[in-house]
This record gives structure tokens, C-alpha cells and sequence, in this order.
């Protein structure tokens, strides 16, 4: 891929990618040329990942990491350093979620995703953004936050919470980082289909969901892969601070 796309030979390190869009996000970037370093807590599935790339002709290694532990985060960072030098794309996307009315949640659904959608996020990028520092390298933050983070819907009041925690920190990373040559911005998908949600967009509750998004249907992920690319790449180099909305018109559509 030549041009202001092209990621070759820049180093990217991939959080949650052991499955799911961040799996998804390996293929695209090892596309693009990036060398890989894999990130998530499942050592057999980010071997899956691993290998789905390197299928492909990419390259790729998996590092295994806690992204709420600041020890486990530093760990992987010396690992993904020792295998192709310094960070110098960071695609924050380790996320879950707890599904249930907000009085029936516990304390145990509130911390579990607020530790590793948010205060993960902040704990890999600010390592990630301190070695950038330190190598003089700059480079570009990509957190995935979620338009759950500008709206909300019923049952997902951690998720939805801690998504809009991920925009106003991407946005004060921004203004803090600028000075050292990093971006950071953030990437808010909407309904996309992928193999996990499959089952209830085909149950009655999932159709009248998608009746709601202007387009009237759900995204796929091979529609993340041009704003993905814009953030990480030079494409996007005048940005930083933003928030980047892939969703079929839903944040317009006042349902």
C-alpha cells in the first residue's frame, strides 16, 4: 500500500486482539505493512491471530497482557520493543461489556468494565506514550471508544459510561501529547456485525435495532478499515483530539 495509508515497516501493538474487531484490525493493518505486536490475555487465541496473519504474508508476534495491570502492560512493551523496536501505533481495543438493567448490577459488572475499558486504556497508552517520549519516536494513539459514549441505550450503563470516559480522555491526551508529536484520537463504531451479536440482530429486539440506524442495517467491519487507517497513518496527520463516528447515521438519528 503506497501513500499516505502505508503503515510499512511502523511498529503497532493491537490491544484485545485475540478476537473480534481486534483481530479484524491485525489483518487490516499487516495489510497496510505494519508489523504487529498482538496484544490480550488468551495466549491460544492470540496464537490464532498470529497465525491468520502471518497467512497472509504479515508479520506478527503475540505478547500476553493484562491491560488493567500496569506490570503485565510494561512487560508486553519490553517484549513488542525487544521484537521490532519502538511503538509507533497504539490501537487501544481491549473492551467488554456487562449486560443488565443498572439495578441489578453489581459492583464486581461496574469495576470489571471500567478497569479494562477505561482505566486499560489509559494505562497502555500512557506507557505506550511515555516510551515514545523516550525514543523520540511520536506516533499515533487510536483508542476504540463507541457511539455509546455520545448516547446511551438500556443495559449497557458501564459500557455506555466508560465509553464516554475513553472520548474525553482521548481528547485530553490530545491536548497534553501534542507537543511531543503523538495523536491520539478515538474511533466510535456503531452496530457492527460480527460473529458474538449475530443472535440477537436476528431476534425481533436486534431487527427493531437496526430499523433505528438511518441506513437500516448493521456495519461491517471491513468499514472500520478506512477510518482506521486515517487515524493510524500519516493520512491523519493534522488530526488529533477527535472523535471519529462509523455508524450508519445513528448519532443523527434521534432514536
Amino acid at each position: 500500500m503506497a501513500g499516505p495509508f502505508d503503515l510499512a515497516g511502523r511498529h503497532v501493538l493491537i490491544t484485545g486482539a485475540s478476537s473480534g474487531l481486534g483481530r479484524h484490525f491485525a489483518t487490516t493493518l499487516a495489510r497496510a505493512g505494519a508489523h504487529l505486536s498482538l496484544g490480550a490475555r488468551r495466549a491460544e487465541a492470540l496464537a490464532e491471530t498470529v497465525a491468520r496473519v502471518e497467512g497472509e504474508g504479515g508479520r506478527a508476534h503475540a505478547v500476553v497482557m493484562d491491560v488493567t495491570a500496569s506490570a503485565s502492560v510494561e512487560q508486553a512493551l519490553d517484549a513488542a520493543e525487544a521484537r521490532f523496536g519502538p511503538v509507533r501505533v497504539l490501537v487501544n481495543n481491549a473492551g467488554i461489556t456487562a449486560t443488565k438493567p443498572a439495578m441489578d448490577l453489581d459492583e464486581a459488572d461496574w469495576d470489571g468494565v471500567l478497569d479494562t475499558n477505561l482505566k486499560g486504556v489509559w494505562l497502555v497508552a500512557q506507557a505506550t506514550g511515555r516510551r515514545m517520549v523516550r525514543h523520540g519516536v511520536g506516533g499515533s494513539i487510536v483508542n476504540i471508544a463507541s457511539i455509546l459514549g455520545l448516547r446511551v441505550t438500556g443495559g449497557l450503563a458501564p459500557y455506555a459510561a466508560s465509553k464516554a470516559g475513553v472520548i474525553q480522555l482521548t481528547k485530553s491526551l490530545a491536548l497534553e501529547w501534542a507537543r511531543h508529536g503523538i495523536r491520539v484520537n478515538a474511533l466510535a463504531p456503531g452496530y457492527i456485525k460480527t460473529e458474538l451479536n449475530d443472535a440477537f440482530f436476528d431476534s425481533d429486539a436486534g431487527k427493531a435495532l437496526i430499523r433505528r440506524v438511518p441506513q437500516r442495517r448493521l456495519g461491517e467491519a471491513a468499514e472500520l478499515d478506512g477510518p482506521l487507517l486515517l487515524l493510524a497513518s500519516d493520512a491523519g496527520s493534522y488530526m488529533t483530539g477527535s472523535v471519529v463516528a462509523v455508524d450508519g447515521g445513528h448519532l443523527v438519528s434521534g432514536l
